[in-house]
């Protein structure tokens, strides 16, 4: 009697529909306005933000590469066995072996389009996952189907929008969807304005030093104070002299009569300082990455305090990432043990994410020991 009232409250859960979500009507099918896919212009933003903001590119990696590395534990022998093995081997896009190359890929996707979208392709024998492809965006559109719940992957081929056959053996995630949207939200949002800034401040110095960096002269002969005539052909003779001396491989003088002044171009101007505002760009850029100034390079602070607690805080953003990716690396796995004849439990086992040195680290687990001890101690005294 227990089981038949748990079948139904599953059965009345899953066909219970939204209700604030408005609907429309659009060729007799239900349709969710504000549930529509990333468009393709968007996309190509974030993409040449990482190609023409060295930094951004940079911090992205970084997050990739630190996430860390993972295992599976499972609870049978067995499963622990096939599950090793395809966490090490499985083929990963046609280049790259190891379910961790695929996660690398997933989660460079997600950060920077805020989507990311996978395929398991099965083995024709039907002995597991034989393979893991990373989707490009541009292929594939996340829809909202029946339900904003239920979210399908569909084809782009040329304009024309398919659901894909096989929908459980797709994956796909959005990081920090806004409510009521499907859309992933990037962690590039927000950056466009502040890094079309920079590239302008960039712009301006590759012009101020085209221009003053490459040095040309000015040439002025006054024939005046000097008692001569001006003629056209002492100025071409003077002007001829002046530019075989200026292109001679070795070293030349110049040498004139009369009243002849050379100056620089610009010798006058000094480039303007741009310190300041190109650190506090980056400085907003860095805040909305997450990562710690010290992880790219920049020696802002010189306080050791400083640089733990940005360890911890970065810390933090990358166990959240890792708790983005759980479900997708849980999906792969037990799909795998499942093509396999295998519904044992499992856990992901995550390496320890180390940032600080390992003198210090010995320190807390010494003082922790001490510490141990002296309330042992105190629990025998007290008896």
């Amino acid at each position: 009697m227990k089981f038949s009232r748990k079948r139904r409250s599953e059965s009345k859960t899953s066909s219970a529909a939204v209700q604030t979500v408005p609907k429309h009507k659009q060729n007799d099918a239900v349709y969710y306005s504000r549930f529509k896919a990333q468009s393709k212009a968007e996309r190509e933003i974030y993409s040449s933000l990482r190609e023409a903001v060295p930094v951004i590119d940079a911090a992205i990696c970084k997050i990739v590469r630190l996430i860390g590395k993972f295992e599976i534990a499972a609870d049978n022998p067995e499963c622990q066995k096939i599950a090793d093995n395809f966490v090490k081997y499985v083929n990963t896009n046609g280049s790259s072996i190891g379910l961790n190359n695929f996660i690398y890929g997933y989660l460079d996707s997600l950060l920077t389009y805020g989507e990311a979208v996978g395929e398991m392709i099965p083995d024709t024998n039907g002995e597991g996952i034989i393979s893991l492809y990373n989707a490009s965006l541009d292929d594939v559109e996340i829809k909202a189907d029946k339900s904003p719940l239920d979210l399908i992957v569909c084809r782009n081929d040329s304009g024309v929008i398919t659901p894909v056959k096989y929908q459980n053996l797709v994956l796909a995630t959005l990081l920090n969807p806004k409510p009521g949207t499907i859309h992933g939200t990037s962690i590039l949002s927000g950056l466009p304005f502040v890094s079309s800034i920079l590239l302008k401040i960039f712009g301006s110095i590759k012009t101020n030093w085209e221009r003053l960096g490459d040095v040309r002269f000015v040439v002025t002969y006054n024939p005046d104070s000097s008692g001569g005539t001006f003629t056209e052909e002492n100025a071409r003779m003077i002007a001829d002299e002046w530019k075989k001396a200026m292109r001679s491989d070795s070293v030349c003088d110049f040498v004139s009569v009369g009243d002849v002044s050379v100056k620089a171009i610009g010798a006058e101007c000094q480039m303007p300082d741009c310190e300041v505002p190109v650190r506090h760009i980056l400085e907003q850029i860095l805040a909305k990455l997450g990562i710690p100034p010290f992880l790219l390079g920049f020696s802002w602070s010189s306080t050791e305090r400083m640089s733990e607690q940005q360890a911890d805080i970065l810390t933090s953003e990358l166990e959240y990432y890792r708790a983005v990716v759980d479900p997708v690396i849980t999906k792969i796995v037990a799909a795998h043990l499942r093509l396999n004849g295998y519904n044992c439990g499992f856990e992901i086992v995550w390496d320890d994410i180390n940032m600080q040195d390992t003198v210090e680290l010995s320190q807390a687990r010494l003082n922790n020991a001490r510490a141990m001890q002296i309330e042992n101690d105190l629990e025998v005294i007290d008896e």
